[in-house]
C-alpha cells in the first residue's frame, strides 16, 4: 500500500512538471506554446493570408486604424500609459505614451513609431495569446505569434501562473521609467482609487477621490508618501502630449475601469479552465497508476476547481470591488458604445449599464459570462461555477458577497434567465 501511494505521489509530480522547471502550463493537458490558437486573430490572420481580407497602411499610424476597423474595435476605447513596463519601452514616455485599445477579448498595443503593433486576445483555450503586426512593412502585413518574448512578463506570478494580462499602477519619473523601489500594485476592480493608474493617462471626471493617474515624480527627495494633489480631473491632455499622434484625444477614466475590470477577468477564466483540465488530467493518471478506474473521483480534484471556481464567482460577481464615493463621467463615447452592446432582457436592462456613482457596473455581474471563454471552460468547471451563481442570486450565503441587496440578486437573475438560460441548465 506504501508503495502504491508513494508511485501515485511521484507520477503526479513528474506530471505536473515540478522537477523539469517548467511551466506548469507548458507541460500536458495544456501545452500552451505547442498547441495551435483558435480565437478572433488566429481566425483574422487566416483570412489575411487567404486574401478574404487586407490591411491598408495609413500614412501616420500605419496599419493601425484598418486592423482596428478589421476587428470592430472602437478608438473611443484608447487608453494611454507612459510608464516603461512593456516590450517597446523606448518607445515610451509622458510625451509619447504607449496607447491601448480593446473590446470584450482583444487587446491592441501601439506605439507612435513603433516597430510594431502589440495584440493579445483572450483565447478560449489557451487563455492570453500574444502577437505581434510588423509595422515596418507597408507592403505586406504580417501578424506573428509572439510566446517566449512576451511569456516572461505575462506568464509569471504576475499573471498567477498563467498567461495572463497585467495592469500596473507605479510611481513613474520624468522619462518614464518606473521607480520600482517605491513599490506597486497590480490593479484589478478591487484596488482602491488612491493606489490606481500610475504611470497612465486619465481623462475624465471623478471629484474629488485620489489617484496616481497623470503624476510624474519630478521631485524624489519630496516627503513621502508621495501623492497626486494636482493632476485629477483632466479634460485634456494637449499640454501634456501630441494628440495628434493618437487616434483619440485622451485615456477615458471609465474605459480604464472596465479594462481593469476585465483583464482581471480574463485571468480568472484562464486560472479556472487550467485548473479543472489539469486536475481531471492528474486524477486520471493517478487512477491509472493505482489500478482503478480513469473517472474515480478524487478529493483534490474537487477541492482544487473548487479553489479556482471560487475565486472566478468572486471575479464574476464583483466581490471586494472598490467603492465609489463621487460620480464617475466618461471623457468618451466610450461608456454609451459598450453599453449598447447588450443584451438586454425584455425590461431594456443589461449587464453593460453603468452605475458610476457608487460602483462601476448597475448590475454587478460581469458581462463576461457571455464570453467565449466562460462558454468554453472544463464541464466540470463550469457546471460548478454555474451552480455557485445561481445560489449565491438566490440568497445563499457566500463570503465576499454581501455586496448584492436582495434587489441586486433579483435583477441580475432575472437578465441572466433570459440572456444567459445557460447558466441555470442543471448539469
Amino acid at each position: 500500500m506504501k508503495y502504491r501511494a508513494l508511485l501515485a505521489a511521484t507520477l503526479v509530480a513528474c506530471v505536473a512538471g515540478v522537477a523539469s522547471g517548467v511551466d506548469e502550463y507548458e507541460q500536458p493537458p495544456i501545452q500552451y506554446s505547442q498547441s495551435t490558437p483558435d480565437n478572433r486573430v488566429s481566425r483574422f490572420i487566416e483570412r489575411l493570408e487567404q486574401g478574404d481580407v487586407s490591411l491598408q497602411a495609413d500614412q501616420r499610424f500605419g496599419y493601425l486604424p484598418a486592423l482596428l476597423q478589421e476587428l470592430k474595435i472602437s478608438p473611443a476605447s484608447q487608453l494611454l500609459v507612459f510608464s516603461k513596463t512593456s516590450m517597446q519601452r523606448d518607445r515610451i514616455s509622458p510625451r509619447t505614451p504607449r496607447a491601448l485599445y480593446f473590446d470584450d477579448d482583444v487587446y491592441v498595443g501601439y506605439c507612435h513609431a513603433g516597430e510594431v503593433i502589440e495584440l493579445a486576445v483572450s483565447d478560449p483555450e489557451l487563455g492570453a495569446v500574444f502577437y505581434t503586426l510588423d509595422q515596418t512593412n507597408r507592403e505586406t502585413p504580417v501578424i506573428e505569434r509572439q510566446t517566449h518574448s512576451c511569456l516572461q512578463c505575462h506568464g509569471a506570478t504576475q499573471s498567477d501562473g498563467v498567461p495572463g494580462l497585467l495592469v500596473r499602477s507605479l510611481f513613474v519619473a520624468p522619462n518614464g521609467l518606473p521607480i520600482l523601489s517605491e513599490g506597486s500594485h497590480r490593479v484589478d476592480h478591487t484596488t482602491p482609487f488612491k493606489d490606481r493608474w500610475g504611470g497612465w493617462y486619465v481623462t475624465g471626471s471623478h471629484g474629488s477621490q485620489k489617484h496616481l493617474g497623470n503624476f510624474v515624480v519630478r521631485d524624489r527627495s519630496a516627503p513621502r508618501p508621495w501623492g497626486n494633489d494636482v493632476d485629477r480631473n483632466v479634460s485634456a491632455l494637449s499640454d501634456r502630449l501630441s494628440t495628434d499622434n493618437y487616434l483619440a484625444p485622451g485615456s477615458d477614466i471609465v474605459a480604464l475601469m472596465v479594462f481593469e475590470h476585465q483583464t482581471h477577468v480574463h485571468n480568472l477564466l484562464t486560472k479556472a479552465n487550467y485548473a479543472a483540465q489539469q486536475a481531471m488530467y492528474y486524477q486520471a493518471n493517478m487512477n491509472r497508476a493505482l489500478g482503478q478506474p480513469v473517472d474515480s473521483p478524487l478529493d483534490s480534484t474537487m477541492r482544487r476547481i473548487e479553489s479556482a471556481g471560487d475565486k472566478l464567482v468572486e471575479g464574476l460577481l464583483f466581490a471586494n470591488e472598490a467603492i465609489i464615493t463621487e460620480t464617475i463621467a466618461e471623457s468618451s463615447e466610450f461608456a454609451e458604445e459598450f453599453s449598447s452592446r447588450g443584451p438586454h432582457d425584455s425590461r431594456a436592462r443589461s449587464l453593460r449599464d453603468f452605475d458610476l456613482k457608487t460602483r462601476l457596473f448597475r448590475y454587478p455581474c460581469s458581462y463576461l459570462v457571455y464570453s467565449p471563454s466562460f462558454d468554453a471552460l472544463h464541464p466540470v468547471m463550469k457546471a460548478y461555477v454555474s451552480k455557485r451563481i445561481r445560489e449565491i442570486l438566490a440568497g445563499g450565503e457566500g463570503a465576499g458577497f454581501s455586496h448584492l441587496s436582495v434587489a441586486d440578486r433579483n435583477a441580475i437573475a432575472g437578465i441572466l434567465r433570459e440572456t444567459k438560460p445557460s447558466l441555470w441548465a442543471v448539469e
